[in-house]
Formats: C-alpha cells, structure tokens, sequence
C-alpha cells in the first residue's frame, strides 16, 4: 500500500486518485494474524526469520517508539545499524522489500512506515545476512572492472552458471548460493570502487538497463523479479545520506548481491542497450511519463508506478544529457502489458507488510 500511494502522491496525484489506490490496493492486504507470543527486549533477535511474528514485531516497535520519544529514527538506527551482526546486513531480503520499505519511510519522514520497515526486516531475515556479517566473503576476484554493467554481461557469458535452473524464478535463490557460491562472488568481487560516487552513478544506470534492456517483445513483459533491481537502488539513493556512513559499503554491496543473485536467477536475460538507447521520444517528456504513471492503463500497478519514479529521481539525481533514463522510462511505458518472469503467477509469494 505505501509503495503505490507513495509513488503517486510524489508524481503529483490529486486526493481522488490516492484514494482509488487506496480502494484498489487495499483489497489484496491480508489481515492481521496473532502471533504465537510477544517480543520484548531480551529476545527480539530470537524470532528472527519467523513470519509468523509479524504483529508482535509490529508491537514491539511501535513501543519502542514510544519509549524513544516518538523519534523513529533513534529506534531505526538502533535495531538496524548498531551491535555484532546488525539487523542492517540483512535489508535485501524478500526480494528487497524491508530495504524498499525503508526507502519509503525517509522519503515519506513517515514513522509508521518505518516500524513496518522494521517489521519486514525481522520477520524476512535470512541467509543471506552471513554474506555481509562475515567479511571473509570479500576478498580478491580473478578480475576486476568498474563497471556494473560488465559484469552483468561476463555473467551472462558464464558458462559454470548454465543448467542451474531451467525456468526464471524457479528452485529459488537460495539454490543458487548452495550450488554456485564460489561463482557469484567471483563476479560480485570483481567491482572495483576506485570512485565511489561514479560507481554509484554506473550502477543505478546498470539497474535501468537490466529491468528495461531486458524486455521480452515475444511475451510482452518486463521482468517482474528484475524490477526489484531497480527499485532497491532508488532506495539505496535514498537511504545513503541518513545511515551512519560506516554502513554505507554495506548497504551498496548488498544491493550488488541482490542484484546478481536475481540476474542469475531469471536466467541471466540479453542486456540490448540499444534498446533504450534507439528509442524515438517523438515529444515525450518527463511530464507525459508523470501523466502515464497517473493515468495510464496501469496506474493501479504498483511496482509499474515505483519503476516510473525511479527513472525520473535517478535522471533528476545524476543528469540526463543523453536522455537515457527518459528513454528507458518511455519504453516502460509505451510498452507493459504485464510482469513477466515467473512461472505461474500464482508460484510468486512474497511476504509485504502493509502492501
């Protein structure tokens, strides 16, 4: 619910149009279930992983603000980015949602959305936690480049990852670091930060090209699972400047691993920049994606919408002399039909709190 509204209300959506978002979105949320107990102090990090606390989680939080002065931001820096293994190094779980979440908390300054945040981030921690907790992950590659966008083409090209999975989405991503660990950190080591802030740059231009480069004229879809690429680097955008900075490495990189990961495991797609790139504006501006985000045929659709937003902030961010990130939004939206990516629709379940 907050990721449609969000984005629409930032677009510039008029009252009537959030509340059909509203009235559309809220009839696919699930209602509250009570959890088996409740969550106090001395054992919040026992529950960790286990869905079935997500109310009492929920519950904790929210008096926890309330014992920290209502100031949500004491209460996020607390349980996120402090103490041994931070519940920080593990935001890219659930395909990313807490990290997203999270985003949309600072963009919004909404204290609600944020203890909803923290309510994805315990009840979707997981295994891939250990890969930023243990920096015994981080080490040496067989090479090295600056460019994200490189590497995701060596990864097409790497042979060691073919026949893992035979359908995207299919086994799951943990099948991926069981079975070729040593592989994608091979390439996930290969990025060199020599400049940072330009790395960033190539980086959220690289999650453009991977969701909209990708698109499928014979299904007319774009990846549904690529789109998390996307909008997990908008969100680290957006975060970057309010964590404490001996976390902003650790955020990046565990948006690169995400964003490997779930290359890989959509069966590493074709990367056509010309794709974007040839693509006739015929007049279109900024303003006619606003207006397509708001008006178009899927404008109910929120991860379409959260896409749409992302393009633009990442233009406004870095500039667009080549009109790359226009062009790409253009694309998107001249052409979805629907999310592809999946094996059946019904297969793809993943937990959002509030959305």
């Amino acid at each position: 619910m907050p990721h449609l509204l969000g984005s629409a209300y930032l677009l510039g959506a008029n009252s009537d149009h959030l509340s059909q978002c509203y009235d559309v979105e809220s009839k696919s949320l699930v209602s509250w279930k009570d959890s088996p107990g409740e969550i106090s102090r001395h054992d919040w990090r026992e529950y960790l992983g286990d869905t079935r606390y997500e109310r009492a989680y929920v519950d904790f939080f929210e008096d926890e603000l309330v014992l920290n002065g209502y100031d949500w931001h004491k209460v996020i820096e607390k349980y996120l980015f402090s103490g041994k293994n931070p519940l920080g190094n593990c935001l890219i779980s659930g395909l990313g949602h807490p990290l997203i979440h999270l985003g949309y908390a600072y963009e919004l300054s909404s204290r609600d959305i944020a203890i909803e945040a923290l309510g994805l981030a315990t009840t979707n921690y997981n295994f891939l936690h250990q890969y930023l907790d243990d920096p015994k992950y981080t080490r040496p590659s067989t090479y090295s480049t600056s460019s994200p966008l490189e590497i995701f083409q060596r990864i097409r090209a790497d042979k060691r990852l073919d026949g893992l999975f035979d359908r995207p989405g299919d086994a799951g991503m943990q099948r991926l670091f069981e079975k070729r660990e040593e592989v994608l950190f091979e390439h996930f080591n290969a990025w060199q930060f020599s400049d940072p802030q330009k790395q960033f740059k190539d980086s959220q231009h690289a999650a453009a090209a991977v969701l909209v480069a990708t698109y499928k004229a014979e299904e007319q879809a774009f990846d549904f699972f690529l789109m998390h690429i996307l909008s997990t680097s908008h969100a680290v955008r957006i975060l970057l400047p309010m964590i404490p900075a001996e976390f902003h490495m650790t955020l990046v990189k565990q948006w690169w691993l995400l964003s490997l990961a779930v290359y890989v495991c959509q069966l590493r797609p074709e990367i056509r920049l010309e794709y974007v790139t040839d693509c006739d504006l015929k007049g279109k501006d900024w303003g006619w994606v606003d207006k397509m985000a708001i008006e178009g045929k899927a404008a109910m659709d929120a991860h379409y919408v959260k896409a749409l937003r992302a393009l633009k902030e990442a233009a406004k961010t870095w500039g667009d002399e080549e009109e790359f990130y226009l062009k790409a939004a253009v694309r998107l939206a001249d052409n979805f039909n629907h999310w592809g990516g999946f094996v059946l629709q019904s297969q793809v379940e993943i937990r959002v709190l509030g959305q």
